[in-house]
């Protein structure tokens, strides 16, 4: 008997003992979609001086890079998708830096272009939850009613001392505040959380308690990162010089396993592992490996016949 066959845990139809992305997407949209990153050309309320400078401690320009019109970049990234899965729709994700920081006009072009792009059947805007003003929610609101709309918001962690450490340059009560504001404005709009293992100074109890934290929110989606040191950031001057040291695979397979079993059942887990550019990851050399750490959790939850949202509240 397999795994498949004695799996307990109910939005799954594979092995999987948490819902993954793909689940989510057949059910959806009837088949695979795959997200296709963009950058729109924002800035950063961190970077630009308006809250802070420099960015988070961990940041590299963005999560992307500009390689051209949004168009350009959808093309590229498109056919690169398609030689690797049959699929039956694409999400554009604005992804680099925060993808609300601009005047509504402008958010509402950059907003019609992506959702009109061939294939779409989502959008998703990355972004922070102090940068979701009523002029912003108005946008959302509005292109959500030509494609479905997911936001994705930077969390991290909840721990405030933490955020100052990495230059988050936001609190959680301000996570809480902006995240209620968009919540409230109603469209159709699903949000997707992102947190980070293995921030500096952060133990196991910590990163536990972002994951707690954030299931008491309810978020739609969820994304879990492990923390990537990558060259000409603060955080790689730090690693060079001993001071900060990366998660270890089993003990992060050990806190994601503990993490899913908070999270409420239904929570899409978009994402277990992060992934960085080979020519800028100094450390951890493991989580090049990403299906293998995806299969160590398969395994720890099977082990401990245990599953997504068996210990949520």
């Amino acid at each position: 008997m397999s795994q498949k066959d004695v799996n307990p845990y109910p939005f799954s139809d594979t092995n999987k003992r948490y819902q993954t992305f793909d689940y989510y997407t057949r059910a959806v949209f009837g088949g695979k979609c795959a997200r296709i990153p963009l950058d729109a050309g924002f800035s950063c309320p961190n970077k630009d001086g308006t809250r802070g400078t420099g960015g988070c401690i961990f940041c590299l320009r963005g999560s992307s890079s500009n390689r051209g019109t949004l168009s350009e970049q959808y093309e590229e990234a498109r056919w690169v998708a398609l030689r690797k899965w049959p699929l039956s729709g694409f999400i554009p994700y604005l992804q680099a830096n925060t993808n609300t920081y601009a005047p509504p006009e402008v958010l509402r072009r950059v907003y019609e272009e992506a959702a009109a792009l061939p294939g779409a059947v989502m959008l998703a805007v990355a972004t922070r939850a102090d940068c979701l003003s009523p002029g912003v929610l108005e946008e959302l609101v509005r292109i959500s009613k030509k494609l479905p709309v997911t936001v994705e918001i930077g969390l991290q962690t909840t721990n405030d001392a933490t955020a100052e450490a990495i230059n988050r340059c936001h609190t959680f009560a301000e996570f809480r505040d902006g995240y209620g504001r968009l919540r409230a404005a109603g469209g159709n709009i699903s949000v997707c959380f992102h947190i980070i293992n293995g921030l500096p100074g952060e133990t196991r109890e910590d990163m536990i308690k972002t994951a707690r934290d954030a299931a008491a929110l309810r978020p739609d989606m969820m994304k879990i990162h492990l923390l990537h040191v990558l060259r000409d950031t603060p955080l790689a001057d730090s690693y060079e010089k001993g001071e900060y040291v990366p998660m270890e695979k089993d003990e992060y397979v050990s806190v994601v396993c503990d993490q899913l079993e908070l999270l409420p059942p239904d929570c899409v887990i978009a994402r277990l592992s992060g992934e960085a550019p080979e020519d800028v990851l100094l450390a951890p050399a493991w989580c090049r490996r990403k299906i293998a750490v995806m299969n160590d959790v398969d395994k720890e939850l099977f082990r401990r016949d245990s599953w997504q949202g068996k210990y949520y509240v």
